[in-house]
Order: structure tokens, then sequence, then C-alpha cells
């Protein structure tokens, strides 16, 4: 008989009480969401964590992120989350989201499809969480245009959500060439830095359309200048800088002044299609650059951008397209690019582009592929914007600095992985006889050894 005294000590019940922690209640509809394990370790507001130890974790700080992403689920809720500093990565963001995309595609994750069944219990978990409520504010940094795509008003008011924050913001992110745009790193020697590339790329675009003093220069969407300034002061060109955005050609026009250009620089405050419009501008530039602006023309009207090109040309006369392409998916270059940064552009893949500008009667004769350098020059912005957090912040406030730090995040992945690209395309419009008058190598590019 086996008596209280010499019976075995009870074992240790096998079952343990479960966490009910925010992480722990919501990690089980995640993982049906993806099929998968997370990709990421999450930390919640009441401290509570899940996922993998050694992955970047994603610091969700508030209820409402949760509710933000029951209204706005995918890519642009995450990110208006992000913005509003509702979730935030305890890492760097860069490295954060290169590791958080490599996890992703290790496991074959694809974005979630979530059925009726599914929404129902994210709402329930959500009820059990206390995140259950009306729509959250929308960020003041989302762009709300109204009108037809790409009706002059509408492009006046997408070109001045983008670049018309104001010129102070952009002398602060940029270097002292105010290019926004990709440059041309020739060197890694120390000191070699932003204003360097620019200038390179500057000089390589007036190599590459022959630019002599006296010759005519139509730019359009010249920015604030560098390459106008640069053909104007370095070779003696005479430019017309055709810009949508205010506050650029104020900028432009003040340092036209400054710099003694009067003679050589006209700035026009227009939409490219009023250049159609003025006959004096037909078959009379000896070059045409547009640097950066044809992703905001618009898919449909791009073959009529083209055509405008051309016609400003004279026979043996030369166009620049320096500008970013994309694959089939997201051309516009997805939710958030398209809601904050660049509302109604347009991307397509570099091959489709050149095809467009041969429809025009223009001939391709070079194209280069400067993808790694977008690397460098967006890289070396958002080094900027992180330096003088502080002053961006009290500059435009935190959540566009947010904003800002996320486009430049993820555009540098973007061009790093390969889903973004850019290329310098250089054309000319032959006369009758065919003739183009080119250099019969590009030696006078880059110099003689190249």
């Amino acid at each position: 008989m086996t008596t209280t005294a010499n019976r075995p000590p009870a074992k240790p019940s096998a079952r343990r009480a479960t966490p009910t922690g925010a992480a722990q209640r919501l990690e089980p509809l995640v993982e049906r969401l993806l099929g998968a394990g997370l990709p990421v370790r999450v930390r919640m507001w009441d401290g509570s964590e899940a996922g993998p130890e050694d992955a970047p974790t994603v610091h969700v700080r508030s209820r409402r992120a949760l509710r933000r992403l029951l209204w706005e689920p995918g890519e642009l809720g995450l990110a208006e989350a992000y913005i509003t500093g509702e979730i935030d990565l305890d890492e760097d963001l860069g490295d954060g989201l290169r590791a958080m995309r490599r996890a992703v595609a290790e496991r074959g994750l694809t974005p979630p499809a979530p059925s009726l069944a599914d929404r129902l219990s994210a709402a329930g978990t959500a009820l059990r969480l206390g995140a259950v409520g009306p729509r959250p504010p929308v960020p003041a940094a989302r762009a709300g245009l109204r009108g037809a795509l790409h009706s002059k008003a509408r492009d006046r008011a997408a070109i001045s959500h983008h670049y018309d924050l104001s010129n102070a913001f952009y002398a602060l992110l940029l270097d002292e060439t105010m290019a926004y745009s990709c440059g041309y790193w020739t060197s890694d020697a120390p000191g070699y830095g932003p204003a360097d590339a620019q200038r390179d790329k500057l000089e390589l675009i007036c190599r590459k359309l022959g630019l002599r003093p006296g010759a005519r220069l139509l730019d359009i969407g010249c920015g604030w200048g560098s390459l106008t300034l640069h053909a104007a002061q370095h070779h003696g060109v005479r430019v017309t800088a055709v810009t949508l955005a205010a506050e650029q050609a104020a900028y432009v026009r003040e340092q036209v002044t400054a710099r003694g250009l009067e003679e050589l620089v006209e700035v026009l405050n227009i939409d490219y299609r009023d250049i159609a419009e003025r006959p004096e501008t037909r078959g009379t530039y000896d070059a045409v650059s547009t640097i950066e602006m044809g992703e905001h023309v618009g898919d449909a009207e791009y073959p009529a951008f083209t055509r405008i090109l051309h016609d400003s040309l004279r026979p043996q006369g030369r166009v620049l397209v320096q500008q970013m392409s994309r694959g089939a998916n997201a051309p516009g270059g997805g939710a958030f690019i398209e809601s904050y940064i660049a509302p109604d552009m347009h991307m397509r893949p570099v091959g489709e582009t050149v095809g467009l500008l041969e429809g025009a009667g223009l001939e391709v004769r070079d194209v280069e592929a400067l993808r790694e350098h977008y690397v460098l020059t967006v890289d070396a912005w958002r080094r900027t914007l992180e330096e003088r957090w502080a002053e961006f912040v009290a500059l435009v406030g935190e959540e566009t600095a947010r904003v800002w730090r996320l486009y430049l995040v993820g555009g540098s992945l973007a061009f790093e992985e390969r889903r973004m690209g850019v290329d310098q395309i250089l054309c000319v419009r032959p006369d009758r006889a065919g003739k183009a008058a080119m250099e019969p190598t590009r030696a006078g590019w880059y110099g003689a050894g190249r």
C-alpha cells in the first residue's frame, strides 16, 4: 500500500499558462494570413513580444496602428502608421527593411489575400485588443489631387505637392548644385562627394549633347536650374529653362541674376505642353534636355511629349532624356510613393521608352544605365537627412520628415535590388538625308582612355 509519505512527487503539468499579451493574441492571426511564422519580431505597446529573436524588431507603439491597418490594409496603411510614429523599427530603418525583405524572400511569402473569415477574425482580435474605432486621421502630408488625370491643373498641383515643399527644404537636403537627380560618381577618393558627382553628371550631359558657345538648349523640367546654370556659365549656351514649379522658377531666376547670366538664360514657369504653342521654338534648338521629368508626364501623354522633344530640335539636334524606369509592377512606384511623394507618376521599362522616342522620329544613339549611381546619390541625401534631422523637423514637421526618411530608404533599396533603374538616353533628329553629325566614338564624352 502506498502512503502519502512515500508517494513519488507529482510531475509538473505539461500545460503552461498561455500568454495573454497583445503580441500573443495577434501572432496566430498574422501567421494564418501569411501562411508561415512571423518574419520579424514584434513588440507591442504593452511590452509583449513575439517572433524570431534574431529578426528586426517592429515596435507597435499604439493600438491606433492596428486600427489604421484595419481601415487601410497593406503598404499604405503600414507607411502611414510609420509616418505618424504609431510603429517604428528599433534598428536603422534601411537595415531593418532590408532584413525584413530578405526574410520574406527566403520564406517565399506573398502579400496576404484575406478572406471574409480572415477579416472577421481580424476584427474580433482588434476588438479584444481595444483597437476598434473610427478611421484614424490621414497624415497632412498626403496628396489630395482633384480633377482629370494629367490635366494641366492637376499636373500643376502634383508638381507643386512635391517640388514646392520649399526651397529651404531642398537647400538643406541637396548639395550646393541643387541637383535633385541621379549623380554620376566617377571616383571613390576621399573628399569626392555628392556635389562632385552632380557636376560630373552635368558635364557628361553637356558633352553628350555636344554643347558649344552660342548653342541653344531647351531644358524641360529644369528643377532648380543645375543643368541650365552649368550649361550657360561653363559652356556659353543660351538656355530656355522650363519648370511647372513656382518655387523652382523663382530660385532659378534669382541664380541667373546673381551669376550675371541674364543674356543667356530665359526661365519659363509653364507646362511642358505650352512649349508646342510657342512658334518661335519649333525646330530651333540645338539640344533638348529633360532630366527626370518624363516620369511625371503620364503614360497616355508620353507620345505627345516625345513629339515635342522632336519638334523642338533643328535637324541634327540632340536630346538627352534621363529617366527612371520600372517594370509592369507598380509603375507609379507603389501606394506610398503615389500618395505622398510623386502622385500621378508613371515609369516603364527603359526599352519601352526607347520605342516611344523612336516612334517620334528620333534616332536613339546611346543608352547608359546609372542604377548603381542612384544608390550612392540617394544614400548621400539620406545621410544629410539623418545628420540634420532636428533642422528638418523644425522646418517641415516630424511627419513630413518621416515621410522623407521612408521615401529615401525605400528608394535606395529599390535601386539596389533592381526594382527600379535610371538611364540616360541620347537621341538625335537626323536631317532629311539621314545625317546625324554625331561623333564617331564616345571618347569625347569620357576622355580618350574610355
